[in-house]
């Protein structure tokens, strides 16, 4: 079973893939942030490097998807290729740092590989306001988000509520991030851990259901 963690910059993804990780026994793959050589060029210089930043990531996203073994297990996807898609290559193209010649190529990539992928069972998205997501930005400390600015975060909080309410090819959890400081407060942590933990025995009750039914 694949359950995608979902959020903007900032919300603490990574983190509570770890927690879920450490404490339920799922397997997390990460997203390949380090690996990606364009990433400290595109902050530097967005309109330069966004096509070649996010057709970097669809790759990697489908390379993980084609990959994944989900039998008897619990994969944990930080960040989903329709983020990707919907969100981040999407923006960069509203703000014409994606020109429409190569906006074809990465949709016509993006629609060919879609052919082949394995949608999540279920996703969990991190509801985070503006400022929460900048005070955590700014306190992990990553020198290439230090040129972040708020209106780009703003615009990205904007189409993952478009893109969130739209969402119908799984079911969502959505957690709410200002509320809950899952990385620094234990009794969050805790309140998360339930919430999450409900919803994977949901999900994977739902899984078996149609096995068994076939």
């Amino acid at each position: 079973m694949i359950l995608g963690i979902c959020g903007n910059i900032g919300a603490g993804k990574s983190s509570l893939t770890s927690l879920l990780e450490e404490t339920l026994g799922f397997r997390g793959v990460y997203e390949a942030v380090d690996e990606n050589p364009f990433l400290e060029d595109f902050y530097s210089n967005m309109e330069r490097w966004a096509f070649h930043s996010q057709l970097f990531f669809l790759i990697k996203r489908f390379d993980f998807l084609k990959r994944v073994v989900t039998e008897g297990a619990v994969i944990l996807q930080d960040r989903t290729i329709y983020e990707d898609v919907e969100i981040f290559a999407r923006n960069l193209k509203l703000m014409g740092y994606i020109d429409e010649r190569d906006w074809r190529l990465y949709l016509d990539t993006y629609e060919t590989l879609s052919e082949h992928l394995t949608a999540p069972d279920g996703i969990v998205y991190i509801k985070c306001t503006k400022n929460v997501l900048l005070k955590r930005i700014k306190k992990r400390g990553r020198g290439f988000e230090s040129g972040v600015s708020e209106d780009y975060i703003e615009r990205l909080n904007g189409l993952y509520e478009e893109w969130i309410g739209r969402v119908t090819f799984c079911r969502k959890l959505i957690i709410d991030g200002d509320k809950y400081d899952f990385v620094e407060n234990a009794q969050d942590r805790e309140d998360v851990l339930r919430l999450i933990s409900r919803f994977t025995a949901e999900l994977m009750a739902g899984v078996q259901s149609k096995l068994f039914s076939r």
